[in-house]
């Protein structure tokens, strides 16, 4: 046991001893917050009451798996700086249910003159607890009993649909509704950009365009928040996560994506801020709103994935059964905005200044001949390896690890060409984007996907052709996308050498001489279309 240090040992000394008993646990945070998505790890609470006063002295979270130091840091908090009205002091007895812990405290705490005895029961925390869940009990469901199942199958619906895949923030579908107090919902499909995933409903069109002007302009992450609390929507989110066991009750297999989705239905509005729950009438707008957009996806697919959508509309009938448990036939009216979606598009474009706009040609010669391409990934307690060497390591921005680790790009090539692409890539502002786009060979009748690298001063540069009908190349793109889709995006490129020695084709931590942080880009993103291969004559 690690004793404390003589000089804090003083310092409690020194604060005055009051005539009081306190009790102190450690337990279960599930009760009280539900299951915590994102979080595969049972957090625990950790409580010091004074019985005598009847206030909470210290309180504070922390994962099960931490040992009773982490009680005793609580408990010194406690001492020295208690939560208000509560002024510093020690107590005479501490009371915990917990043998193990109470031994650990005398150890821990055997200068400070401190009672420390084991008691079964602890009547204040008990109550305090059940104070907690009772407050629990009291909030709403997350969803109506009714709705619920019909939710949870039709977030699956559009997990497996992935709209995302196919439909930018921009293109927004109608839904009409001229019923139940709402008149158009506006659908937005998150997920292009590998950061978010789910549907957005906007209950009015103004308040998708304030949102979407604010997030262009503002640059201060309050004012953005405050912007994203201004929305007036209800919204459809998905987590996605490798831990059955933690969620099993929770979560839908996506069987396409092998990930699995946690979904979140909620509401945004000014005067709200965000609900994470809906009420009876708001959940069958909800539904009906997922499924006329989930048939008018499915339906019209070939001519959604078109560069520009053209004006399409239809109209979907539905039965509902919740008035008077009688059939009503419903139909609403789905459409397309193409001329919302050239605004939008327009608002990006004038953003985009001369300096930021992307640069042609491409290039093709930042990658050495006879180097070794691969896509892989590198585990998280490998790149924290690397994160410690600033020679190394070019961060892009902080992300919470997801999934297996980071997929990577690695290319390998000899140690002189290998420092010569890193100087590059510094120059030009490091590596931003990765991004796989189409490519054809007219003549040879032939589908590519082209390698792409965007770095920070928006150059392009191709770093691998590969043929689209290659089986290794479909199984290793698959994985890569995946691996994006369960970090948000989140991707690197690895600069290694040692391209002729034993690991080629398998770098070791030694041979890496940079990793370079990145987002994974859709094609959209580039609004590049698919690139042809022509003649060097016509280059020229």
């Amino acid at each position: 046991m690690n004793n404390l240090p003589q000089t804090t040992q003083h310092r409690l000394q020194r604060i005055p001893q009051i005539p009081s008993v306190w009790e102190g646990d450690r337990r279960s945070v599930a009760g009280l917050r539900g299951r915590i998505p994102g979080n595969p790890e049972q957090e625990e609470c950790i409580i010091w009451v004074d019985g005598s006063q009847g206030v909470v002295r210290a309180m504070d979270v922390a994962p099960s798996h931490a040992g009773p130091e982490a009680v005793v840091r609580t408990l010194l908090r406690a001492i020295e700086t208690p939560h208000s009205p509560a002024q510093p002091a020690r107590p005479q007895k501490i009371v915990v249910r917990n043998r193990e812990l109470q031994f650990f405290l005398r150890g821990a705490l055997q200068t400070l003159d401190i009672s420390i005895d084991y008691a079964p029961d602890l009547p204040l925390i008990d109550q305090l607890f059940r104070s907690f869940e009772t407050v629990e009990d009291t909030r709403p469901p997350a969803l109506p009993e009714h709705y619920e199942p019909l939710l949870m199958e039709t977030a699956h619906e559009v997990a497996q649909a992935a709209p995302w895949d196919i439909l930018a923030d921009y293109d927004i579908i109608a839904v009409e509704f001229n019923r139940w107090g709402i008149d158009t919902l506006y659908c937005c499909a998150m997920g292009m950009s590998g950061e978010e995933y789910g549907l957005l409903l906007y209950r009015s069109l103004e308040s998708l365009k304030q949102f979407r002007q604010a997030a262009l302009h503002e640059q201060s992450s309050h004012l953005l928040e405050q912007a994203f609390l201004a929305q007036d929507c209800w919204f459809l989110n998905f987590e996605f996560t490798d831990d059955l066991d933690e969620y099993d009750d929770d979560f839908e297999e996506d069987d396409t994506e092998g990930a699995l989705t946690l979904p979140r239905y909620g509401s945004i509005h000014p005067y709200e801020g965000i609900r994470p729950f809906l009420d009876e009438e708001e959940a069958k707008i909800v539904y009906y709103g997922i499924q006329a957009f989930l048939r008018f996806f499915e339906r019209n697919k070939l001519s959604l994935t078109e560069e520009i959508i053209d004006k399409i509309q239809r109209y979907h009938r539905f039965t509902d059964m919740s008035e008077n448990g009688e059939p009503k036939l419903i139909n609403l009216k789905v459409s397309t905005l193409p001329e919302l979606t050239a605004e939008l598009i327009e608002g990006l474009e004038i953003e985009e200044d001369e300096d930021n706009k992307v640069r042609f040609p491409l290039g093709d010669d930042l990658i050495p001949e006879n180097s070794f391409l691969s896509l892989g990934i590198i585990p998280w307690n490998t790149l924290e390896k690397l994160q410690h060497n600033p020679k190394t390591y070019y961060p892009s921005h902080h992300v919470i690890p997801k999934g297996e680790g980071m997929p990577v790009v690695v290319v390998q090539t000899s140690r002189p060409k290998a420092k010569q692409m890193i100087q590059t890539l510094q120059e030009a502002g490091n590596v931003q984007g990765i991004c796989f786009n189409p490519g054809e060979d007219p003549w040879e009748e032939l589908m590519y996907d082209l390698g792409i690298l965007q770095t920070g001063d928006h150059s392009l540069f191709i770093f691998g052709e590969f043929m689209q009908e290659d089986r290794d190349h479909q199984q290793a793109r698959k994985k890569w996308d995946q691996r994006c889709q369960q970090t948000g995006g989140y991707c690197g490129l690895v600069v290694a050498m040692g391209v002729t020695g034993s690991s080629r084709g398998n770098p070791t931590l030694k041979d890496m001489l940079a990793v370079f942080e990145a987002q994974y880009l859709e094609p959209k993103a580039l609004a590049m279309g698919i690139l042809q291969l022509m003649p060097e004559s016509e280059l020229d």
